[in-house]
């Protein structure tokens, strides 16, 4: 059995985003896109608008997939793909990390919440990492309904969908 790829091979994979036109009854997006296209993004293009990310700023998948959408013009961007995108970029983030990439090159992952404004327990280090990061941007980070939260999410959300290219 070949090695597994790392995630920073995946996220420099040269993939490129793709429109899908007639998405099948029951596929992620299907219900969402009302009769429209999808994208299919890339890990590249999902790591380029989480890198545009402020210090201070959050944005949520859903930020995140209207943007995409917005700029290839169509009702939705996938969710399931999205989603296992955003996850490679923060992985191959940390193992930039490791490497001994500064920081300040690194894709800020921790950025990225669930709807909502809740931290994502899947990125690396769990939520104590991501929570760490966020105090780091002075985002103040508090429990809600046993979850930790970004509270004033709507306030430091970014001007993504004018983001054409």
């Amino acid at each position: 059995m070949p090695p597994r790829k790392s995630a920073i091979a995946h996220v420099e994979s040269g993939r490129t985003p793709h429109i899908v036109h007639m998405i099948p009854k029951g596929a992620p997006g299907y219900r969402e896109a009302n009769g429209g296209a999808m994208v299919v993004s890339s890990p590249a293009e999902v790591d380029e608008f989480v890198r545009r990310l402020q210090p201070g700023q959050v944005a949520t998948l859903d930020d995140l997939r209207a943007a995409i959408a917005h700029r290839h013009d169509v009702a939705v961007a996938c969710p399931v793909s999205t989603a296992i995108f955003l996850n490679m970029c923060a992985r191959a983030a940390e193992e930039r990390r490791a490497m001994g990439v500064p920081a300040a090159m690194l894709t800020p992952w921790w950025r990225m919440l669930k709807k909502g404004g809740f931290l994502n327990p899947k990125f690396p280090g769990a939520l104590a990492l991501q929570a760490e990061f966020l105090a780091a941007d002075g985002v103040r980070v508090s429990p809600l309904r046993r979850q930790l939260a970004v509270f004033d999410l709507a306030e430091r959300r970014p001007d993504w969908p004018t983001m054409k290219s």
